[in-house]
């Protein structure tokens, strides 16, 4: 069983519970969206990609942050899934996360989008 993030309750008062696709993007979601810092025991977990939504726009934000978001998908996920394309674009005060990946335990490729701006 996997519990659901953001954590909640079921209908019946439960913890609510996930299946495990959903819980390995709910895994990605934590991590993209987390800065670092913000963890006690893993101060050093998250992308901070929340931190450049006011940054300037440019391609080199946006590889930069491929790079980063890349970069620590591999370390904190790495034993779960394999990143095949990875796409972040940020306009005005919107930035938008495209991945696809492969799922190690069952070698299905999956795609998600993740759009955070100012307004979240």
């Amino acid at each position: 069983m996997n519990i659901d993030y953001p954590f909640h309750f079921d209908s019946r008062g439960r913890t609510a519970a996930t299946d495990d696709n959903d819980h390995i993007r709910d895994m990605i979601e934590q991590f993209l969206f987390t800065n670092a810092g913000e963890r006690v025991n893993r101060p050093d977990f998250g992308s901070g990609l929340l931190q450049m939504i006011f940054a300037p726009n440019s391609p080199e934000l946006a590889s930069t942050l491929e790079f980063t978001i890349q970069a620590g998908v591999q370390q904190w996920l790495g034993d779960v899934i394999e990143v095949r394309k990875l796409d972040v674009t940020s306009e005005e005060a919107t930035i938008r996360v495209e991945l696809q990946y492969l799922v190690r335990r069952t070698q299905e490729i999956r795609e998600t989008t993740f759009v955070r701006s100012t307004a979240s």
